[in-house]
């Protein structure tokens, strides 16, 4: 068991963990769920005395954390950790070594391991030629090479794709009945909900909802309808009966508001869309999230990328600067030799010319890679989904 009270951490101005307190049973997969930034990672650190927390404890079986703790830990961080120049089997063998495990039996078992992700003909390459993907199932394969009896995953899905999220689901399951204690930190609701017995919602650095899940959904799922269409039905959020509307392409999941009879209301959206599916279910971890969460507001997020990155990209673009002091330069040279020129008389005219032509010319290629440079930035951003 694990068991952390009243966890706190601020860094700087920015309180990341505020009284946090949970418990992981074994046998059970415990999820650390949130929005991106709500204090999963910081949590998760504190739990395995990477950071220490300003106050609260931490217990791992009633015993305080001890060094020798370290090798019946399994930990696989969000961010990657992976020599990227070394072999693969190689990099395998060697966070082996880290925790005791003797080279013969670590090859074998990393093997076995390699072999139960279709990764052994990827053995002797390199980190840095395989896919994200993979990248991924090798960092898994790292963190329980050694049998831990804590697991503690950080993200373990970024970057897999559904076939290799469905074995390692499988994966964990199979831990799960080996009474493994089993800590499953993300952001992607679907997945928590297909394999979390318990968990614990951070938002902000505060729990705002935590136990079984099976009875949270109880709690959550008195008016919740999922419903298969044919048509458009951006519709559906503006029925008067319903309180909270997700619609994707021909699915909706729909939270009424309490007081709806489920003859009137398939009778409204069947006159707008063909229906092919209409129930009363539980409402999905997603649906709870947003409604407990709420939905982010990007108006003011939208409005500071339009005004704010050109003018951070100016300054981070080397070659702007580059041009902007070689116009600098042949300015201050043009003017130079226009004066010397008025001096001397007509026939010197030639030299300031050119430099009054090349004067133009720099003018016009800083404010083209002035142009250039805002747009691939803004550009970027706006591709860049958040973690």
């Amino acid at each position: 068991m694990i068991k952390a009270e009243h966890l706190r951490k601020q860094f700087s101005t920015v309180l990341a963990v505020d009284d946090v307190s949970l418990e992981v049973s074994r046998g059970k997969i415990f999820g650390l769920l949130g929005p991106n930034g709500a204090g999963k990672s910081t949590t998760i650190r504190m739990l395995l005395n990477i950071i220490p927390p300003d106050s609260g404890t931490v217990a791992f079986d009633g015993a305080q954390f001890q060094s020798a703790l370290q090798n019946k830990i399994g930990y696989l961080p969000e961010e990657r950790g992976l020599y990227r120049k070394n072999k693969l089997l190689d990099s395998i063998l060697y966070f082996a070594s880290l925790k005791g495990i003797p080279v013969n039996e670590a090859k074998q078992r990393a093997i076995q391991w390699l072999r139960r992700f279709d990764l052994e003909r990827y053995a002797g390459k390199r980190t840095e030629e395989l896919s994200k993907g993979n990248q991924q199932k090798v960092q898994f394969i790292i963190s329980i090479l050694h049998d831990p009896q804590y697991i503690v995953l950080d993200e373990p899905f970024s970057g897999l794709d559904p076939v290799n999220q469905i074995l390692l689901k499988d994966i964990l399951q199979d831990l799960k009945q080996q009474e493994k204690v089993i800590i499953f930190s993300t952001h992607q609701m679907d997945s928590a909900e297909k394999l979390c017995d318990e968990i614990c919602l951070i938002n902000h650095g505060k729990i705002v909802l935590e136990g079984n899940l099976k009875n949270i959904k109880q709690r959550y799922g008195k008016n919740s309808v999922h419903i298969e269409f044919i048509g458009d039905g951006s519709f559906l959020s503006r029925l008067p009966s319903v309180k909270h509307a997700t619609v994707y392409e021909n699915y909706a999941e729909l939270e009424l508001d309490g007081e709806t009879h489920s003859r009137g209301l398939l009778s409204k959206i069947a006159s707008n869309v063909e229906v092919r599916k209409f129930e009363f279910v539980e409402p999905s971890l997603n649906s709870i999230f947003l409604d407990v969460v709420g939905v982010p507001d990007q108006t003011h997020e939208e409005e500071r990328t339009e005004i704010a990155l050109p003018k951070a990209a100016i300054k981070r673009d080397p070659r702007i600067t580059k041009a902007l002091f070689s116009f600098i330069i042949v300015a201050i040279v043009t003017v130079v030799l226009v004066i010397v020129s008025l001096k001397k008389g007509e026939n010197a005219w030639t030299t300031p010319v050119v430099f009054a032509a090349a004067t133009v010319f720099s003018l016009f290629r800083y404010l083209k890679l002035k142009k250039e440079s805002a747009k691939p930035e803004r550009d970027s951003f706006e591709g860049t989904s958040p973690k």
